[in-house]
């Protein structure tokens, strides 16, 4: 049974579930449905010698730019232009298409690859935007991703998120694992593999290390792991359940929740694990808690007025009781994530007894429910604000979804067999 995160009773380690193994390598199954009503129009040219390939270019291109709701593809019906000097851009306008994506691919030696691409905006006749950059044969999905974030952010003033990771857990056989991918489910690599439960995936702001629970040792216990390494180390292992890690925006500590001085309360520690300090006591469960971007304030879940609900306090004197509540419509509200400008954040909102998807802007608090099916968990915004990765459940089985900050695009990330669920969408890569 797919169980949400706070049903009945919301403590962390309600996570000890049955789960359908899933085959460890296999990829994510995108599958989109809406858009917006006013997609762009967008061409893109199969670079020149890019059959040659180990890995197509411009397709992986064309995916990234779909998934948002917000392109439209033109068919190039077999044209071939590969530099400016190329295009004929009437035909282009004939064609319907807005902006237009060139470039060409040199194999180097020693397994490199050279990619230019220009976008060109087609009515004006000029180049919005280029990038030259010569990756190992290896990398050329993330070159790839890399270019379309790049003619996102031409084409919207938004920064692109296609070259960031998400996390999930899944269970293989008898064994949960902590899975790293691209954002299109793509290079899905175990960090971790164990008998017992892995719960609540954290990322870093560098994106080096993930803070996540296991139960390896019968317990609930927060690790943190650094990826290139896989170095990890326990961070907070205190008497009784250490669950719900969230990382200050500066990487120097972590929220978590402890039952150590009875009770689920919310501390915060250093990213050693060592300087524990307590921030919320109250007489309820105070669990779930997030950073704004600031560092200022925590979100969390708590029952402490009689019904889980999402509060708000400031990070300042430790054994803070003054809290703000945030949610107010209907009698369950849990699991908030901000967004990057700290204008507004997600949870999961209980609608006609369903859980859904829901986005609260914190100055108005106007609520917009995003999704319509029966048990969504664990929303994720993208470091950009404009999706939001959770779980839910599909023909009997857990899958990853996303849905758009405006819930006009819905999608789904799903395998053959198997449930997946605990998303958490990673930072922007350094590069940007």
């Amino acid at each position: 049974m797919f169980l949400h995160r706070f049903k009945p009773l919301f403590c962390a380690f309600i996570f000890l579930l049955c789960w359908i193994s899933l085959p460890s390598l296999a990829q994510l199954k995108i599958e989109i449905f809406g858009g917006g009503s006013a997609r762009i129009p967008i061409a893109i040219v199969p670079f020149s010698d890019e059959s040659r390939l180990p890995q197509g270019i411009t397709s992986v291109i064309g995916a990234d730019l779909q998934r948002t709701g917000l392109f439209k593809l033109v068919d190039t019906a077999g044209a071939s232009p590969h530099v400016p000097a190329d295009v004929v851009f009437p035909d282009w306008v004939n064609r319907g298409a807005n902006a237009l994506v060139i470039g060409r691919t040199v194999a180097l030696p020693g397994g490199q690859v050279e990619i230019q691409f220009r976008l060109m905006d087609v009515a004006k006749k000029t180049q919005l935007a280029g990038l030259g950059i010569t990756v190992p044969a290896a990398q050329l999905r993330s070159a790839a991703h890399r270019i379309a974030d790049v003619i996102y952010e031409a084409l919207t003033g938004d920064v692109g998120v296609f070259s960031t990771r998400i996390a999930y857990v899944l269970k293989q056989g008898s064994k949960y694992a902590l899975q790293v991918a691209d954002a299109d489910g793509f290079n899905a690599q175990s960090i971790i593999e164990y008998s017992e439960p892995i719960i609540s995936p954290a990322w870093s702001p560098d994106g080096s290390k993930i803070a996540y629970v296991s139960f390896e040792n019968k317990k609930p216990i927060v690790y943190v792991q650094t990826l290139a390494t896989r170095e990890r180390r326990a961070v907070a292992s205190f008497k009784g359940s250490n669950s719900a890690p969230a990382w200050s925006p500066d990487g120097r500590r972590l929220a978590v929740v402890l039952t150590n001085q009875g009770g689920s309360q919310i501390f915060l520690i250093n990213a050693d694990g060592s300087g524990l300090q307590r921030l919320s006591r109250s007489s309820g469960i105070d669990t779930e808690p997030n950073f704004s971007p600031d560092g200022r304030h925590i979100l969390f879940t708590s029952d402490r007025g009689g019904s889980p609900q999402v509060y708000r306090m400031a990070v300042g004197s430790s054994e803070n009781s003054n809290a703000e509540r945030m949610t107010f419509e209907g009698n369950y509200n849990v699991s908030p994530d901000y967004s990057q400008n700290g204008k507004s954040f997600t949870f999961i909102h209980r609608n006609n007894n369903q859980f859904n998807i829901a986005v609260q802007e914190i100055g108005s608090r106007q609520v917009q429910i995003l999704t319509n099916s029966r048990l969504d968990e664990s929303p994720s915004f993208a470091p950009n604000g404009k999706m939001i990765l959770y779980a839910t459940e599909l023909n009997g089985h857990g899958i990853l979804s996303a849905v758009s900050s405006d819930g006009q695009t819905k999608q789904h990330l799903s395998v053959q067999s198997g449930d997946i669920r605990e998303p958490a969408w990673g930072p922007l890569p350094k590069w940007k």
